[in-house]
């Protein structure tokens, strides 16, 4: 059991992952900073501290910092988890007439918007504490539609390989601060649910939440799960690419 004194502060916070996750912290004794938009439902997660603020609005999430700092340093709270969970999903339907607003839209709410969170929370972190990343395993595998979302998530799993490397190279400026590239498979999430195509081996939003807490605690850089799953993806990425092609042009549609 984790002690009172460490704080984790999880974004997306009020549905789905992000709120079976901070659920499960609470449970664990940790003292949990779920933020989110929404301050009727950051109210009603009991136990927790709502820190209000958009993650696609700069001025907000910089307020946010400021007023994150003053509350850890109020309540002598050392910050050992950063979970940056909050994004969004929508999928191009028809790839002639692209849709490149909604491309946009989708990489700065799942990417862009994960650098100045980075930006305004990695300072606050404590010694030898971990910063989460949400990428996907949709990442593993060409999926259609999923030109979007699947690009943001890539991109935060190289943004998270390349974080980890260079927080290593300067441990004495970062103090050991270590990073999880989160995967997940499919989770059952209000997210989730207006996706209207098969999504096998789905998981719970408490179970997904008890994997990204052990990962994180055991400082893993990629937490993926359902392993069955994520391993079978794995396998299946290794074909070539033709093949991947005609196997997978049809899967989500």
């Amino acid at each position: 059991m984790a002690t009172i004194t460490q704080a984790v502060l999880i974004t997306g916070a009020t549905s789905g992952i992000g709120l079976a996750t901070a659920k499960y912290y609470l449970t664990q004794g940790y003292h949990v900073i779920a933020c989110g938009r929404n301050q009727q439902a950051l109210d009603e997660l009991s136990g927790c501290y709502g820190l209000v603020f958009d993650v696609t609005k700069v001025d907000e999430i910089k307020q946010a910092s400021v007023t994150l700092q003053q509350y850890l340093q109020r309540h002598q709270l050392p910050l050992t988890q950063v979970i940056l969970n909050a994004g969004s999903c929508e999928y191009i339907d028809d790839v002639i007439q692209f849709d490149a607003d909604l491309f946009a839209r989708v990489i700065n709410t799942n990417l862009i918007s994960i650098g100045y969170c980075i930006e305004a929370f990695l300072p606050l972190m404590a010694a030898n504490s971990q910063l989460g990343l949400m990428s996907s395993s949709a990442t593993y595998l060409p999926f259609p539609r999923a030109q979007a979302y699947g690009a943001s998530k890539a991109g935060l799993s190289y943004l998270g390989r390349s974080l980890r490397v260079d927080l290593a190279s300067n441990s004495a400026r970062t103090s050991g601060i270590g990073v999880s590239v989160i995967c997940p498979g499919f989770v059952k999430t209000p997210l989730t649910d207006k996706n209207d195509f098969a999504m096998p081996m789905r998981i719970t939003s408490e179970q997904a939440a008890i994997r990204i807490f052990n990962g994180m605690a055991s400082r893993k850089f990629e937490i993926h799960f359902p392993r069955r799953f994520t391993w079978l993806l794995k396998l299946v990425s290794l074909l070539p690419e033709k093949w991947l092609v005609s196997m997978l042009k049809n899967s989500n549609k």
